[in-house]
């Protein structure tokens, strides 16, 4: 689950305690700004909140605003700037900025059943009138057209139309990461996953290595790879990194892998390891295009030793082809 998605979880939680709640949430960054559009930020009527949408520097300011619209009922947009006294305690002093949409949150907000839908493994377009709070599909038919058309977009934005100005997001499935080896680099690799918004499953046959005890908190598959991997529908936004050293488990993932529009795939391993990886691979019939998708030596080159370290590189390396979608031969690899 998502920060985002996880902190609309408190918001619901604590509405459904009988708790007054507001929600702030990042509708436009210019510049250098702390956190990216879409983040959010939950306030109760006793000043509790969670999440953030500036790193901390205006959370006070965010917080003391949310009283208000608890009080009385009414949403607001906020901005902070390079040109507010704020901006240094905003931590926007290279010339950033943003606005915030700070509103009610109420028992049956479409905001939940969205949340629902995305956890579910659906795509959500979602639009937010800023004058009211009102929320609609934005991919509706009868949605303005201009909120219909930063839906196709896909991408977050702030639209004018005739019936006002409204806030676009779209809410994708979350990230997954399946690590095939309950080895000690996974230790460290999976909790940084999640720290970065990844569910993340451990899949080893040895159950020995696999048990809720070395990975607290972590889903557990104690089968073999190949027949798991074919089954989890792995799409475009998953990641796939092999970490056993051991071929028998390692290559029956990384076949899966290759069958499927996973977004990363990783293996561990010298490059000795890795030509004779590759090698075994061509004789199951996969060609020099599909070799080439995998990250081998997996991880970016920072030198880095220990598991720690070695899944810092790793975290490192799936963020750059997230973000950047950069093919797995013109990245530097860890020895």
């Amino acid at each position: 689950m998502s920060e985002t998605t996880e902190t609309l979880a408190a918001g619901f939680d604590w509405l459904a305690q009988g708790r007054r709640v507001a929600l702030a949430t990042v509708i436009e960054t210019w510049g250098s700004s702390p956190r990216p559009v879409g983040a959010r930020l939950v306030i109760d009527a006793d000043g509790d909140f969670l999440g953030s949408v500036s790193g901390g520097c205006v959370e006070g300011d965010v917080i003391a605003e949310a009283l208000e619209v608890i009080a009385d009922g009414r949403p607001r947009t906020l901005d902070f700037g390079v040109s507010d006294e704020k901006a240094w305690s905003a931590g926007l002093s290279c010339g950033g900025r943003i606005s915030l949409l700070v509103e009610p949150l109420r028992p049956g907000d479409p905001l939940e059943a969205a949340a629902a839908e995305q956890q579910r493994g659906g795509e959500v377009f979602l639009a937010t009138r800023l004058s009211d709070g009102a929320r609609l599909r934005a991919d509706a038919p009868d949605a303005p057209p201009a909120v219909q058309e930063a839906a196709r977009r896909q991408s977050g934005a702030r639209v004018s139309t005739e019936a006002g100005d409204y806030f676009v997001e779209v809410w994708r499935p979350d990230l997954r990461l399946m690590l095939i080896g309950a080895a000690h680099i996974a230790q460290a690799l999976a909790p940084m996953a999640s720290a970065c918004g990844y569910q993340t499953t451990i899949v080893d046959p040895r159950t020995a290595f696999a048990t809720p005890e070395r990975f607290p908190g972590v889903a557990l598959a104690p089968v073999w790879p190949d027949a798991f991997l074919a089954d989890c529908g792995l799409d475009a936004r998953c990641a796939v990194v092999a970490l056993t050293h051991d071929p028998k488990i390692d290559d029956r993932a990384l076949a899966a892998a290759l069958r499927s529009a996973a977004f990363y795939i990783g293996a561990l391993g010298s490059k000795k390891s890795a030509q004779a990886r590759r090698e075994r691979l061509r004789a199951k019939g996969f060609g020099e295009a599909d070799l080439a998708r995998i990250h081998a030596p997996v991880g970016l080159d920072i030198g880095a030793a220990g598991p720690a370290e070695i899944a810092v590189s790793i975290m490192a390396e799936i963020t750059l082809s997230l973000r950047r979608r950069v093919p797995a031969e013109a990245v530097a690899h860890a020895s």
